[in-house]
């Protein structure tokens, strides 16, 4: 039997109340409840509590028509709409799953997304595998030069918001204890009678207020900037959790945080390119470098950029009506051929459908 952790506290006192009436217990509302935290060793940390709790609320609550959830449900996202995107099953007996987004179908269709962002379930499985075996390759060579590339892909940017916010954390704890002081001065002022009692309360509310604002910023600096210095562990949670698997075989969700589809290139193309961003736990959006491609790759990329530039001056033509002219023009010019060959037959005497077999008789040999 599985058991599934739903919450995070450990001890909760006064659930329950007895009433002095009929001496039975009754249930207690939650603001009532007395909760004392790390009473106990927890069984597992917050951040795996965290995530397994996120994985559970991306997933419906029933089974669907084919009975099992996809392993991939809850952690796909459309990138024009950053909607979900919900799996489906063909019903040809092959039971293949394929992804589309949620936005495009709503209510009138095409409206919230302009496409259905399509892509099988087994392409992105395909592709998160080679990315996870590329990576544990890349850490096989060099623990550190991986931890270090983690480190080196935080921006400059980045690093100075970091410095901006350690600034204003040191000067926001300083103005938190300068608060503290000046509401023991003023209490002492009101014990002596040195200030008006509604001046003391106009100066405590203000102070309290600040209090509270600062106490709160405080929380979140401090949290932004352990967030920011623990990327170094960040990188060494990651590299444990992708020693755990040998070939990728079978994945799981706890290593995925989300993975963003674009639309294809060519719509409608079998071929085309599909781009799929892969956001990994605790490293995020992580690429590695790439070789340098070789005469016969760089080739076949002149040529797939090729069919893009033919069907993108297709789809401008199509748009401006001027395709719609030509099909229009070559479908007329070629019935006018077809009747002067009708006419031609029948002023020598053969019938179309001698002539047909004539023609196919002429190909076979």
């Amino acid at each position: 039997m599985c058991i599934i952790i739903v919450t995070f506290i450990y001890t909760v006192n006064f659930k329950t109340r007895k009433q002095f009436k009929d001496k039975k217990s009754k249930n207690v509302s939650e603001d009532n409840w007395l909760i004392f935290e790390n009473t106990y060793e927890p069984i597992i940390d917050q951040e795996t509590f965290d995530t397994v709790q996120s994985i559970r609320g991306n997933v419906k609550k029933y089974p669907d028509g084919w009975g099992e959830y996809h392993p991939l449900t809850g952690l796909m996202y459309c990138a024009d709409s950053e909607s979900k995107m919900y799996v489906h099953r063909t019903s040809n007996y092959k039971n293949i799953p394929y992804y589309t987004c949620s936005a495009y179908t709503k209510t009138p269709c095409g409206t919230l997304c302009p496409s259905t962002h399509r892509i099988k379930a087994e392409a992105v499985l395909n592709l998160i595998r080679e990315t996870l075996k590329d990576i544990k390759k890349y850490l096989d060579e060099d623990n550190e030069a991986f931890i270090r590339s983690i480190q080196n892909e935080m921006k400059e940017k980045e690093k100075i918001e970091i410095e901006k916010k350690k600034i204003r954390l040191t000067e926001s704890k300083n103005r938190l204890q300068e608060l503290g002081r000046l509401m023991c001065r003023i209490y002492e002022d009101i014990i002596l009678n040195k200030i008006p009692n509604n001046r003391y309360e106009i100066l405590n509310n203000q102070y309290e207020t600040e209090q509270v604002a600062l106490s709160k910023e405080i929380k979140d600096l401090e949290q932004q900037v352990s967030r920011y210095e623990k990327e170094t562990d960040r990188a060494r949670k990651f590299i444990f959790l992708i020693s755990c698997y040998e070939n990728f075989n079978e994945l799981t969700t706890t290593m995925i945080n989300e993975i963003i589809v674009h639309e294809r290139d060519r719509k409608g193309s079998q071929t085309s390119k599909q781009k799929i961003e892969i956001y990994f736990n605790f490293i995020g959006n992580y690429e590695l470098l790439q070789a340098e491609l070789s005469e016969e790759e760089k080739q076949k990329l002149e040529e797939e950029e090729r069919k893009d530039k033919l069907h993108q001056n297709y789809l401008k033509r199509k748009a401006s009506g001027k395709q719609k002219e030509y099909e229009d023009k070559y479908k007329a010019r070629r019935e006018q051929k077809k009747r002067e060959k009708i006419k031609v037959l029948e002023r020598v005497g053969i019938p179309l459908s001698g002539y047909k077999e004539l023609n196919t008789k002429e190909a076979l040999n």
